[in-house]
């Protein structure tokens, strides 16, 4: 896979800053810092996943149990969706969490589907801002310049987990996603774009 589709995987076409929230008035965490080792422990799975190779389908089950653990899609599906999540029922925002991970675990089984030397790099102290913090990493592949990727975490039953993934530093997926979505929202409701994105799902498994 090349890195262009890579790239593609996190990239959107608005771009949301977080300067604010990398300035010099944000509290570096102290000690050993366990929203930094979630991202370390995502990227030895997912760095385990490409060297497996194998099917879009055997890949993602490798991968599964990891996004599980580090993504919470359940606030993740809801920035994604925007204001109208607040007014679907219970049934409507299960099904769609339960797409919106399925289409992320696939996202990275199909982009990132053969390892090439590709290395990731995670820096050790995460940086508070509120009740978040920032986790900032890097891949880099043989010959190619590396890619940046900040996270945004919080505390969910006393795991930090990702809420927003951010390329280049300030690109962010949550916001190219509701961007993506919005038109099928609009249009067919919950129930549309949970069948939207399972469609997608299943030919990215192929």
């Amino acid at each position: 896979m090349t890195m262009i589709s890579r790239r593609h995987l996190l990239c959107g076409g608005a771009a949301v800053s977080i300067l604010a929230a990398l300035s010099p008035l944000s509290v570096r965490a102290q000690g050993a810092d366990p929203a930094a080792a979630q991202i370390e422990g995502f990227y030895d799975a997912l760095t385990a996943m490409m060297k497996s190779g194998g099917t879009a389908k055997s890949r993602y089950d490798k991968l599964k149990s990891a996004v599980d653990k580090v993504f919470d899609l359940p606030a993740m599906t809801a920035t994604a969706v925007g204001p109208r999540w607040t007014g679907l029922s219970a049934a409507e925002q299960k099904g769609l969490v339960e797409a919106f991970g399925r289409m992320t675990v696939a996202n990275y089984a199909k982009n990132f589907d053969s390892f090439h030397g590709e290395k990731f790099t995670v820096e050790p102290q995460s940086i508070a801002r509120g009740a978040d913090h920032f986790v900032k990493s890097s891949m880099a592949s043989p010959g190619q310049a590396p890619i940046a990727f900040n996270y945004r975490m919080h505390q969910v039953d006393g795991d930090w987990k990702v809420t927003d993934v951010y390329l280049a530093g300030n690109i962010s997926q949550m916001a190219q996603k509701r961007s993506d979505f919005a038109a099928t929202l609009s249009q067919g409701g919950a129930q549309g774009l949970t069948k939207s994105i399972n469609v997608l799902t299943d030919r990215m498994l192929g």
